[in-house]
């Protein structure tokens, strides 16, 4: 049965739910304070109330839960539900997360942590000196990053019934800066094309691919020779290659349901992939038993997965090497994307091709160049139709 005892204004309510495995009593407290205004009967009646609510929460474990550490907690939400719902990057990523998150507030229960607590976070997050890399701030994206991941967390505790709210709602995030999608020109994908021509065949197809196909990175180290059909062009994506510190390569499901798409793709394209192949093949009978037979397009000498984060370095290296402008791997897939769009593709047909589950994220990215197509249609209709022939007829004469 709940106990109450009056401190000053206000009155603190006990509730006994048992013994812990040492003996001791368990006990919750909570302290609520009555109203200005209120009445001694108003009072007597409402802290029964509360005193009925209190001891039905603790009976639930509710407070019991809300006790929690953040800490605590987090790594219940990292066992119970990340590990089973995310992607090992994701995991890992928010791994790296948990340092700053757990320093400013892993020591606090679940149940005290408010909008206001939130919000401190972000400042801190946000000042000069968080970034020991760089010695200054985090960038805005990845403070709303880290609040994500905060986020989550409280979104679990509220289906569990740990919390009522989550205090991440309402909190203000830092403005992100609208950043245009850095990618080659028509003339300098030209040029690039051009100088690939005396690269190694394997860049040149790996390329070719990321322009021509629009894929991520971890989906073209994925690819395997099964997964491409030479009598139609057809090349379908059915996993990706991904690598993290702890685990190495390792092969994981494409981003989203939707990243698991087919496309048909150019005859020159799948002309050279031909080629590759004879090449790989060449290469497999040389070394004969040192050969490890893993079925990718993209592979180190001696057949074995490679590591993704090779296209970067070579990439680099190139640029510096030719004078092309720096750019990155994800740039050629926002070169195929704006290619697309400046040739009239509908917006639904980028969107599958892209493998984005839902339209809405390619216009969210794409919004600009959509724009600007549109901008290009509108006066394509204006050079076609004349506008008020009659007035200026009028004019004239």
């Amino acid at each position: 049965m709940a106990m109450a005892v009056k401190r000053g204004n206000a009155y603190k309510i006990t509730v006994s739910v048992g013994y812990d495995a040492r003996g001791k009593q368990i006990r919750h407290h909570m302290t609520w304070t009555p109203d200005e205004g209120m009445t001694p009967k108003q009072i007597e009646k409402e802290l029964e109330r509360q005193k009925i609510l209190f001891e039905e929460d603790c009976r639930n474990s509710k407070v019991a839960a809300g006790n929690m550490k953040f800490e605590t907690f987090a790594e219940q939400w990292f066992r119970e539900y990340a590990e089973a719902k995310l992607k090992t990057r994701s995991i890992d990523r928010y791994r790296q997360y948990t340092a700053r998150v757990y320093k400013a507030i892993g020591h606090l229960r679940m149940d005290r942590i408010t909008t206001r607590t939130i919000q401190k976070l972000i400042l801190n997050l946000s000042e000069d000196g968080v970034n020991e890399r760089t010695g200054g701030k985090l960038s805005p994206r990845t403070v709303k990053e880290y609040i994500g991941f905060v986020s989550g967390i409280f979104e679990y505790a509220m289906k569990q019934g740990v919390v009522k709210e989550n205090p991440c709602k309402y909190a203000t995030l830092p403005s992100i800066p609208h950043k245009e999608l850095d990618c080659f020109t028509l003339e300098e994908a030209q040029r690039f094309l051009d100088l690939l021509e005396d690269e190694p065949l394997m860049w040149k197809v790996f390329f070719y691919l990321a322009i021509y196909g629009g894929f991520r990175r971890g989906e073209l180290f994925g690819l395997e020779w099964q997964d491409i059909e030479f009598d139609t062009g057809m090349i379908t994506i059915r996993r990706i290659s991904s690598y993290t510190k702890a685990r190495g390569i390792f092969t994981d499901t494409p981003k989203t349901n939707g990243s698991c798409r087919s496309l048909k793709l150019p005859q020159a394209v799948i002309s050279l992939l031909r080629q590759y192949q004879v090449h790989q093949t060449e290469e497999r009978l040389k070394l004969g038993a040192k050969w490890t037979d893993t079925g990718r397009l993209f592979v180190t000498w001696d057949g074995k997965l490679k590591q993704p984060g090779s296209a970067i370095k070579w990439l680099e290296q190139f640029c510096k090497r030719t004078g092309m402008r720096q750019v990155n791997i994800h740039s050629f897939r926002h070169l195929n994307a704006s290619l697309l769009i400046n040739s009239g593709t509908d917006i639904k047909t980028v969107s599958s091709a892209l493998g984005h589950t839902q339209v809405s994220t390619t216009l969210n990215i794409y919004a600009h160049t959509f724009a600007a197509a549109q901008a290009k249609a509108a006066d394509a209709i204006a050079d076609t139709l004349t506008i008020g022939r009659k007035q200026v007829v009028g004019l004239e004469r």
